[in-house]
């Protein structure tokens, strides 16, 4: 009988449970066994029957066959192939296709992230790219919806954290307007990175219909909304897939598939007709979603485990080595337990 796989998580945001949940679930599912490493987050972050390896030690005699990161950086002292599964669908960020020069494997979503990969491992040769879908939108496609009986239309804010992105020090009082006159029901997730001097002007709104989140999910609440408005964050691809319009305040990218707004005296009117049904969007953004994350089945964690399998059976044939990357080397040296 073979060894059954050891895989490994490593972990430094909180959003990063909703991300590789689902891929636990798979892994143990083939009989894996899976254990987590928390840079800088509370062990309180996993659930009872979640494993914790806390030093650089534990992970070596772990031996991971393979190590998930949905981060930019991972530990190559750590044993095993590095595994990119990302945080999020912001292609528009900088950053989103930097090559770091520590993984082996890039798991991509769709084309619109698969095709820049492609290239890249190309000009590179070190790295393999497979698009797989993303684990997290394996749990978004299989999500219980509970009936209510609740009539009022959600609006779900999430602004992103970025200083020169965020929108909330500029629609703070374009919200709390809104909120005084109208019977919508506000729900706002901030992101982890959020700064305070950032969240302060909306943590200031106060009303019977508006309500700060302080639940690291934001699968449930993409659920409850009927629409978005955010800024330039990646959560507005993943509440696109599932058909619903999202408002953007000043978008590094706008286009068609998103109700574009550059002023906030534009706010209420363009929530007004998209919650009545007037929204312009539709069809591209059906298109954008396509293109984004075509995967509707809720297996996308099958998908990446196989091509993990594959390049654990196949090795690096083909590929050149990869770079030394000192100084991230030196990073993690620094940062974590032996």
């Amino acid at each position: 009988m073979s060894k059954p796989r050891h895989y490994l998580f490593f972990v430094e945001q909180s959003y990063a449970f909703e991300i590789l949940r689902p891929l636990q679930q798979a892994a143990r599912a083939r009989g894996a066994e899976v254990a987590w490493f928390l840079n800088g987050l509370s062990v309180d972050s996993l659930q009872q029957d979640e494993r914790q390896l806390r030093s650089v030690g534990e992970v070596q005699a772990f031996q991971p066959d393979a190590v998930f990161a949905p981060g930019n950086e991972v530990p190559l002292s750590f044993p095993g192939l590095k595994v990119q599964v990302f945080h999020g669908f912001g292609i528009e960020k900088k950053g989103h296709f930097r090559i770091r020069g520590m993984f082996d494997l890039f798991c991509t979503f769709g084309p619109l992230t698969t095709d820049p990969f492609l290239r890249l491992a190309e000009q590179h040769g070190w790295f393999k790219v497979v698009e797989t879908g993303w684990p997290k939108m394996d749990t978004l496609f299989n999500f219980p919806v509970a009936a209510t009986t609740d009539e009022r239309k959600h609006i779900l804010y999430a602004p992103t954290f970025s200083p020169s992105m965020t929108s909330a020090p500029a629609l703070a009082e374009a919200i709390a307007g809104i909120v005084a006159r109208r019977d919508w029901h506000w729900t706002v997730k901030f992101h982890p990175k959020m700064a305070s001097e950032f969240a302060a002007p909306i943590r200031a709104i106060h009303g019977k219909n508006f309500e700060i989140s302080s639940s690291t999910a934001l699968l449930p609440l993409l659920h409850q909304a009927d629409v978005m408005l955010t800024d330039t964050s990646s959560a507005a691809a993943e509440f696109m897939l599932l058909g619903k319009p999202v408002v953007a305040f000043r978008n590094r990218m706008p286009g068609p598939h998103l109700v574009n707004v550059d002023t906030p005296e534009e706010l209420e009117r363009a929530l007004r007709d998209v919650l009545e049904g007037r929204d312009p969007s539709r069809q591209a953004r059906d298109h954008y979603a396509e293109q984004m994350h075509p995967y509707r089945d809720g297996r996308s964690s099958e998908r990446v485990l196989d091509a993990v399998e594959a390049m654990l059976v196949e090795g690096r044939t083909g590929l050149r080595r990869k770079p030394w990357s000192l100084l991230r080397r030196f990073k993690y040296w620094r940062e974590l337990p032996r």
